[in-house]
């Protein structure tokens, strides 16, 4: 089941993040182009959305682990973090051509801080909190709850602001009451969900060793799953553009 040392059951959970994602991503176009009636800023399909990030989060987070711990026995002290600083810079890079193409296409909803800013940004992060291990759980949910209680409460404060002061407040989650973006994913609440998926990785794969027993599960579903895992960021990358062109080609309107 393992190809290249990988642990089949995160690329598994990756690959059904993937899925998610495309699957509220088209729900949101047929929104966009008045092509059905879908309500996708609340209820379930909102709702759906936050789950989605969630879990690919999480997957991020352990996904780290398991990466760390594996360089670890290669590399030390500023090479190590290095290759984080690294990986992290070209993840954040993608974002910034995504920002780029969403604001050629869609200016007034372009991706300023999304999830692949937040993606780069915890991974160039992670080595601060490697050292924290188990506790990155506990820290972690501190995160979420300053994202989700304190950050409302100061809000006010970027209300006020204008351009450029208020686009630098952007990445922490603080945002005038008229903005909006087709994907925001601000350090908090979101960062700390990585920090989670870090303090859980230690859990389970700490020193980048399965620490529970997996059960056989039948290639027809491990297969798939796996394939759209090890792929997700170039499924990410090209998603949305393969969705526009089948809708301009079912529906035969200029969605491009």
């Amino acid at each position: 089941m393992e190809t290249q040392e990988r642990f089949f059951e995160i690329d598994c959970v990756r690959g059904i993040a993937i899925l998610m994602m495309v699957l509220f991503h088209t729900l949101v176009d047929l929104s966009y182009f008045s092509i059905a009636a879908v309500n996708v800023a609340t209820g379930f399909w909102r709702y759906f959305a936050y789950a989605t990030a969630t879990l690919f989060l999480l997957v991020v987070g352990i996904s780290l682990v398991v990466s760390y711990a594996r360089a670890a026995r290669a590399l030390a002290g500023l090479l190590l973090a290095q290759k984080f600083l690294v990986r992290g810079a070209g993840i954040f890079a993608l974002g910034l051509l995504v920002t780029l193409a969403t604001w050629l296409y869609i200016p007034s909803g372009c991706i300023l801080f999304g999830i692949l800013h937040l993606i780069g940004v915890a991974v160039m992060l992670a080595p601060l909190f490697f050292r924290l291990k188990k506790y990155n759980l506990p820290v972690g949910l501190a995160v979420i709850a300053i994202g989700l209680f304190v950050i409302p409460l100061i809000n006010p404060i970027a209300v006020a602001l204008t351009d450029p002061v208020a686009v630098l407040l952007l990445p922490l989650g603080l945002h005038s009451a008229t903005f909006w973006s087709v994907d925001y994913t601000p350090v908090f609440p979101w960062l700390g969900v990585v920090l989670a998926g870090l303090g859980a990785g230690e859990f389970l794969y700490g020193n980048g060793v399965r620490h529970f027993t997996m059960p056989s599960l039948p290639d027809f579903f491990v297969r798939p799953l796996s394939f759209l895992g090890r792929h997700s960021l170039l499924i990410y990358i090209v998603h949305q553009p393969v969705i526009l062109l089948l809708l301009a080609a079912v529906t035969g309107m200029k969605v491009l």
